[in-house]
């Protein structure tokens, strides 16, 4: 099945948006100061009018959009949540957003849904029903999908990829392309103890849609161990701006989101991250 292509995102930045910061996207929208593009998580907006139609309606008449689900559990054993597909469905053909994505994780087991996007095992198996999932779900939407590599706090035994090579695995044989989160990148390899720079180089550039940057926290001391948190809950680090830049190096300007989830700032604050972005997209390759 060959499906159709939607217009991308910028290779700009783009922000999360929120409901405290409506208006204020709107007011820049006038000031010819806007954000490139912003981001939504879908599950918001399911129900079917009310005041966050409203200013989504308004906002997406100016900003290109893209949804970034945390529903459709695609690795559980019993398939997509169909109800979510049904409704994630509805609000594209809505709003046409320029890009769909979800997470390579599950959250829903046979009588429970559990509030967290939780780890997949990358064996053979799991990558053959995984693709399997993708592939329902894009012939629902009409549209290729982008699936975000994840935080990951363990390590299972026993795997029969490296994330990498499962995601790149998963792209060849589902047709759908990446979300990197360069911050799950950077989460993961300080909890499991790898090299977050060698893990990022591994990504293959084409293959990515989107990008996305955020802040998290470390928990912990010395004595009984730190754990990386991804809490989305602060600036970028400072190495996860080094890692934008290596990656942009390798690949050309991709659109990149800044993520603030908790905590969330002022509009002013979350754009001062966003200008950091856009200075990294507008140097040279090599610079």
């Amino acid at each position: 099945m060959t499906l159709p292509l939607f217009p991308p995102l910028p290779a700009r930045a783009g922000i999360g948006l929120k409901p405290q910061h409506y208006a204020d996207v709107l007011a820049a929208v006038e000031q010819g100061a806007a954000p490139a593009w912003a981001e939504v998580h879908p599950q918001n907006y399911f129900g079917a009018g009310g005041p966050p139609h409203r200013w989504l309606t308004a906002i997406a008449e100016h900003l290109p959009m893209s949804f970034h689900s945390v529903g459709l559990s695609l690795g559980s054993a019993a398939g997509v949540d169909r109800d979510e597909l049904t409704a994630l469905a509805k609000l594209c053909d809505r709003y046409a957003p320029a890009m769909v994505s979800d997470h390579l994780s599950w959250s829903n087991g046979p009588d429970d849904k559990f509030p967290d996007l939780l780890p997949i095992p990358y064996s053979n198996a799991a990558l053959d029903h995984f693709a399997a999932e993708v592939g329902r779900v894009q012939d629902r939407l009409r549209r290729t999908m982008l699936i975000e590599n994840p935080s990951r706090y363990l390590a299972y035994a026993g795997d029969d990829w490296a994330e990498v090579d499962f995601l790149h695995e998963l792209c060849r044989r589902s047709g759908c392309g990446l979300l990197l989160d360069i911050n799950n990148v950077e989460v993961s390899a300080f909890n499991l103890g790898l090299d977050a720079a060698s893990w990022l180089a591994a990504f293959d550039p084409r293959l990515v849609g989107e990008v996305h940057v955020a802040g998290h926290a470390v928990n912990g001391d010395d004595m009984s161990g730190q754990i990386a948190i991804d809490d989305h809950g602060s600036p970028v680090r400072t190495s996860c701006w080094e890692l934008l830049a290596s990656f942009l190096d390798r690949s050309g300007p991709k659109p990149v989101l800044v993520e603030w989830d908790t905590d969330v700032p002022d509009y002013a604050t979350l754009m001062v991250e966003a200008a950091k972005a856009d200075g990294l997209l507008r140097e040279p390759a090599g610079v």
